[in-house]
């Protein structure tokens, strides 16, 4: 008997022991995200200088919105005054408006809407929405659905239009976004989405018969990204809208969820098995020889989308903990310099062969989008070991 409880105790024991092996450490990870961010701020101390890589950019670019989407996480879990300073003053300099004004149809000039619309909901100023209420407005009252042809778009556009149902109350956005997700998934050039894969083709470019050079289909691992984390950010919008649902523990249920959930979990098993050795992920997700080699921005936004997963139930904790942990160790470990830089970020593009190379050292042209996916990652991770 005495052996039996001795058996028991270390069987507990070692159960345990997985379990905070498999647990990130709050603390490093509150550091790391930090150190990061404040990299960031004090090489940009002005967010409302334009951007100057090859013409001058207005500072509401989508790749500064996404930087912004990552300081917006990392305020939820630490709400210091600069932060929101930071964001205000970007904001405000642009009047809380799309870029190119408010008959904006590319997803690239309303991405910023999502912070935007984060700062209205801790602020509460009818000002900060003029704009918005204009501008989504349009969107909901022109009937092209067409409008996000290329997979960035989706994590562009789509969370912009979930984030104003839930702010406004006003569910037809959530409508007009689902409509708008269904052309891109199933009818733009037969559809981005092949189910059999679990994966997205960025454009109609990369549909078959085009192929990477092994013969398998180009699935590129930042495309990919952005729209698993489109998913999570639509999701999460509609799993805190109660205003609307009828089961008001379970938030908003309707136009589209049951099939965003699909789509998260086939696309979470497809990138479970293309993971590489290290943690990372290829920047071509099928071909290893094109291209290959660590990539931070596609490893960091599925470290955001299965950390969500797994923290909202819709994720098996035993199955993916150990692939989002891996993934995030390796950014940590491999790509994150002593002084905030993050290494390994391939620059804008559309398919693995931009930007390169792609190194330890390397620059990518843009500094902003890499930080703000790294950041999501990051913070999810964090808000994960704090559950």
């Amino acid at each position: 008997m005495k052996r039996f409880f001795i058996y028991i105790t270390a069987l507990f024991l070692s159960f345990g022991t997985m379990a905070a092996q498999n647990l990130p450490d709050r603390k490093a990870t509150f550091d790391i995200l930090t150190r990061v961010n404040n990299r960031y701020m004090k090489s940009h101390p002005d967010p409302r200088t334009p951007t100057f890589v090859k013409k001058m950019r207005e500072s509401n670019l989508w790749t500064r919105a996404v930087y912004f989407e990552g300081l917006s996480a990392l305020y939820s879990i630490s709400p210091k005054k600069e932060y929101f300073d930071y964001m205000y003053s970007w904001a405000d300099f642009h009047n809380f408006s799309p870029r190119g004004g408010n008959d904006a149809r590319d997803a690239d000039n309303y991405c910023c809407g999502q912070t935007y619309i984060d700062l209205y909901n801790l602020c509460r100023d009818e000002r900060m929405m003029q704009n918005l209420r204009a501008h989504a407005g349009m969107l909901l009252n022109t009937p092209q659905v067409s409008d996000w042809w290329w997979v960035d778009a989706v994590q562009m556009g789509m969370p912009y239009l979930a984030k104003m149902a839930r702010t406004t109350g006003e569910t037809r956005y959530y409508k007009k976004a689902h409509e708008m997700y269904l052309w891109t998934r199933d009818k733009n050039d037969g559809g981005l989405f092949n189910t059999k894969d679990g994966l997205w083709w960025r454009d109609p470019d990369f549909n078959p018969p085009y192929c990477e050079p092994n013969g398998e289909d180009c699935y590129w691992s930042r495309g990919n990204g952005w729209a698993y984390a489109a998913l999570v950010r639509v999701m999460d919008e509609m799993n805190l809208d109660i205003a609307h649902s009828a089961d008001r523990t379970k938030g908003y249920r309707g136009d589209g969820y049951d099939l965003y959930v699909s789509d998260f979990k086939l696309m979470s098993k497809a990138l479970k098995d293309c993971q590489r050795e290290d943690g990372f992920w290829n920047c071509s997700l099928h071909d290893e020889t094109n291209f290959g080699g660590k990539e931070t921005t596609g490893t960091a936004l599925f470290v955001y989308g299965m950390a969500w997963g797994v923290r909202n139930g819709l994720l098996d904790r035993a199955t993916y903990m150990p692939v989002l942990m891996k993934a995030w160790n390796a950014i940590v470990k491999d790509a994150i310099h002593k002084n905030g830089f993050i290494g390994y970020v391939q620059g804008t593009g559309k398919e693995p062969k931009d930007g390169q190379p792609v190194t330890y050292d390397s620059k990518p042209d843009f500094d902003d989008f890499g930080t703000g996916c790294v950041i999501l990652a990051g913070t999810e991770v964090y808000k994960l070991a704090e559950q």
